[in-house]
């Protein structure tokens, strides 16, 4: 696996999300669209015409990917959007072309074809599927969602001769919905007396490493069980829209270099101020376990420099 340098769609950097804010004790019973972030114009004011120095620009905000169901002439279509609460059921979605013909042929990415990743608005359910293709194009997966409310689906894949993509859309479960507002943390445990401590800063749109750290009954694990290629993935999910991103650890399993744990390195990078909830799944003892963390920014996110305006080429000598 290569080493991930920054956050992006998944093989390409981190998967960040968003939980909005949501009003306690709420019923779901109908679809509602997301609020999508629109691009800002750069600042104007006076005197930033001819000979004077513009004011600052905030440099380019970067989006997240699995904003949209449909990019790159692709779209991600389930078969129904209403699944029931607390009880098994089967997932089932196509990725079709824009005349609605479904495409059949996927390239493997990190041994798998597809990946599927479904959270709960508030992020208190997250899971990281990995559903089977029937013939005509139809995915399907069990799942079983922890409780009432709106849940997104990203699904994470690589078409036969086109580019990595992700996509994401909305899926409801009826019923009376409390959200959850999870806590910034750096500790998290995990069933089977696990507990992960994550060391590192998220600064926007700047790279840094984050290291996770994983202990056993307070031992630490050295003997972390390749998963997917490697010895762990983080997805990161940006609150408020739930804009997804992730990323891969830095070196893979059988490199020469790098230790099965009990540190797990990630290369990343947020595109915006904010919070984030990161998601890291890694195997040991022939489980996948799944360490969740809240984890706010820090500082701010760097500025464009200035164009040179004419009244640069006045003082470099220029007409």
């Amino acid at each position: 696996m290569k080493t991930a340098a920054r956050l992006s769609a998944y093989g390409a950097a981190v998967v960040l999300f968003g939980a909005g804010a949501f009003a306690t004790g709420m019923t779901v019973d109908a679809p509602t669209d997301h609020l999508r972030p629109t691009a800002q114009s750069s600042p104007t004011g006076p005197g930033a015409g001819h000979g004077a120095a513009p004011a600052p620009r905030p440099a380019p905000d970067a989006q997240p990917a699995g904003l949209a169901s449909t990019a790159d002439g692709l779209t991600l279509t389930p078969v129904a959007t209403t699944l029931p609460a607390q009880t098994a059921t089967e997932l089932a979605f196509r990725i079709t072309r824009a005349d609605g013909s479904p495409v059949t042929g996927y390239d493997v990415a990190h041994d798998k074809r597809m990946h599927l990743i479904l959270v709960r608005s508030d992020t208190a359910d997250f899971q990281h599927l990995h559903p089977v293709m029937d013939p005509d194009g139809t995915w399907r997966t069990p799942v079983t969602l922890a409780g009432a409310g709106t849940y997104r689906a990203f699904a994470d894949f690589t078409p036969t001769g086109g580019i990595p993509t992700t996509l994401g859309v909305d899926l409801f479960a009826p019923g009376d919905f409390t959200p959850i507002a999870p806590e910034p943390n750096r500790v998290a445990t995990a069933p089977g007396g696990y507990e992960v401590t994550l060391d590192g800063d998220l600064t926007p749109g700047r790279s840094g490493d984050v290291t996770l750290t994983v202990t056993r009954n307070g031992k630490p694990v050295t003997d972390l069980q390749p998963y997917l290629g490697a010895y762990g993935h983080l997805v990161a999910l940006r609150t408020g829209d739930l804009g997804y991103l992730h990323v891969h650890p830095q070196g893979s399993p059988g490199d020469g270099r790098t230790a099965p744990g009990p540190q797990i390195t990630f290369g990343t990078e947020v595109p915006s101020s904010g919070t984030y909830r990161l998601f890291l799944d890694f195997r040991h003892d022939g489980e996948v376990r799944t360490a969740a963390f809240t984890v706010p920014t820090t500082g701010s996110a760097p500025v464009a420099a200035p164009a040179t305006g004419h009244g640069d080429d006045h003082r470099e000598g220029g007409h």
